[in-house]
């Protein structure tokens, strides 16, 4: 089997997947996003899952996903996202290929990217990272935080608040950590409406993520397998 059939059979049954929890969940599937995370896949692999009707593509590391955006810039309608952790001084260059950032945990990042989309002349759409059990030094504002850094976001001007994510801890179940952050985002969306996205679930639970309300599943192994290639 080649490359592009693999990636299609891969990509029919996660699609099969996803079908099947909106209707066990009683939802309507276009309301949930399958967002393909190609990270340290090649271009090539993108290609061919745009071929097949993607849109949506998530990265996690600035300097590979550059050169990879670079190469696909044909791609007219692709639409990449930041997934992986940020460090702040990056906030110029990821701002130059990623057009919403789901990653970001801390009032200063959120400084740094609004100045970078301020000099870019954009509105870059951003998620807050949560840390569902606190353990901020994973990645993620500790809930008590969210409403803070929420203000931060939506005041700057510069940067649209879409609503959360999280990545369920090993600490707790899976089902638990969904259900936490659809109340993080419900929470927000009196203050901040245009807070209505949740980024929950991966290849192995993207059953559970979506009967609690997952609007975004973030799937790589079951698209892509488990092999890791570096970008040409």
């Amino acid at each position: 089997m080649n490359r592009a059939e693999e990636l299609k059979e891969n990509l029919a049954e996660v699609e099969e997947r996803i079908a099947k929890a909106c209707e066990a969940a009683g939802r309507p599937r276009d309301e949930v996003m399958l967002l393909a995370v190609t990270k340290t896949w090649p271009a090539s692999d993108v290609e061919i899952l745009y071929g097949l009707g993607l849109r949506n593509f998530a990265e996690n590391r600035d300097q590979e996903a550059g050169a990879k955006v670079g190469q696909l810039r044909h791609l007219e309608e692709a639409r990449w996202h930041m997934v992986g952790r940020l460090q702040r001084n990056k906030a110029k260059s990821v701002v130059e290929w990623a057009d919403q950032v789901d990653s970001v945990d801390s009032v200063r990042l959120a400084e740094a990217l609004a100045k970078a989309a301020h000099a870019k002349g954009v509105k870059l759409d951003v998620l807050l990272q949560v840390s569902i059990d606190g353990d901020t030094s994973r990645g993620g504002v500790a809930v008590q935080d969210v409403g803070e850094l929420a203000g931060v976001i939506t005041r700057s001007g510069d940067l649209i608040l879409r609503g959360a994510m999280t990545v369920a801890p090993r600490t707790m179940k899976p089902s638990q950590a969904f259900q936490a952050l659809v109340s993080v985002v419900s929470g927000l969306r009196d203050d901040h409406p245009t807070a209505i996205g949740v980024s929950a679930g991966m290849s192995g639970d993207l059953e559970d993520a979506i009967s609690h309300g997952s609007t975004c599943v973030r799937v790589g192994t079951a698209l892509l397998g488990s092999r890791r290639l570096t970008s040409p």
